[in-house]
C-alpha cells in the first residue's frame, strides 16, 4: 500500500483492513463515473438505468487481454466477455437501428442462417476481433442514444398505427443488460477474481 491507497484503489483501506465486500470494489464510490444526479421523470430515469448498465458492462471488461476477453465459461457454453460485447452490439443494432429506426432491411449483426450464434461462436481472442467488437458496440450505443433522444414520451408508437411503444424497447434493453452484466461478473471473476459493481 502506497500513500494510504490499497491496490484496488480504495483510499485508506488495505487488503487486510477492508471488509470483504469493500475489497471487491473496482472503483472508489467517490469517483465512480456512474454516480451523479438522480434523474427526474420516466424518460430520464430509464435512460439513466440503461446507461448505468452499459457503463458497468464496459467496466467489467477493462484491462483484459484479447485471450482473456475470449475465455469461455463452462462447456458446452460458448459465452465469453468478448462474445457478450458482440452480442450486445447486435442487440443495440436490432432494437434501436432496425426496430425503432425502421431499418428492418439491414442485416442482423453477427448472425447468418448458417451461423445464428456468430456473436459468441466468432469471438476469437485476437486484437483485430476485439477492436472490431468494441468499435461495433460503441457505434451502436452512440446510435441508440441518438434514437432514444428522439422520444419525448416513451408511449409513442415506433410503427405508425401500431400499439407498440418505445418504452417496451427501452425496458427490454435494461433487462438485456442486467442479465448479461450478471454473466459478465461471473466471467470476470473466473478470469482474475475481480467481482463487484
Amino acid at each position: 500500500m502506497q500513500d494510504g491507497r490499497a491496490p484496488d484503489g480504495l483510499a485508506g483501506v488495505s487488503d487486510e483492513t477492508a471488509p470483504p465486500a469493500r475489497r471487491a470494489f473496482w472503483v472508489d464510490p467517490e469517483v465512480d463515473p456512474r454516480n451523479g444526479d438522480d434523474p427526474v421523470g420516466e424518460v430520464a430515469t430509464l435512460r439513466h438505468y440503461l446507461d448505468h448498465y452499459r457503463m458497468t458492462f464496459e467496466m467489467k471488461c477493462e484491462g483484459l487481454t484479447p485471450e482473456q476477453l475470449a475465455a469461455r465459461s463452462v462447456p458446452p457454453s460458448t459465452m465469453s466477455l468478448l462474445g457478450l460485447v458482440r452480442h450486445l452490439a447486435k442487440i443495440e443494432h436490432h432494437w434501436f437501428r432496425r426496430t425503432l429506426g425502421g431499418r428492418s432491411d439491414l442485416a442482423v449483426l453477427y448472425e447468418s442462417t448458417a451461423e445464428p450464434d456468430l456473436d459468441f461462436d466468432g469471438a476469437a481472442g485476437t486484437t483485430d476481433c476485439v477492436a472490431e467488437a468494441w468499435e461495433s458496440w460503441n457505434r451502436e450505443v452512440a446510435h441508440a442514444r441518438e434514437v432514444q433522444a428522439r422520444y419525448a414520451a416513451l408511449s409513442e408508437p415506433f410503427v405508425p398505427g401500431a400499439p407498440y411503444g418505445a418504452r417496451g424497447v427501452v425496458v427490454h434493453m435494461i433487462e438485456e443488460y442486467a442479465r448479461h452484466v450478471g454473466h459478465a461478473d461471473l466471467l470476470r471473476e473466473c478470469i482474475d477474481g475481480r467481482t463487484g459493481q
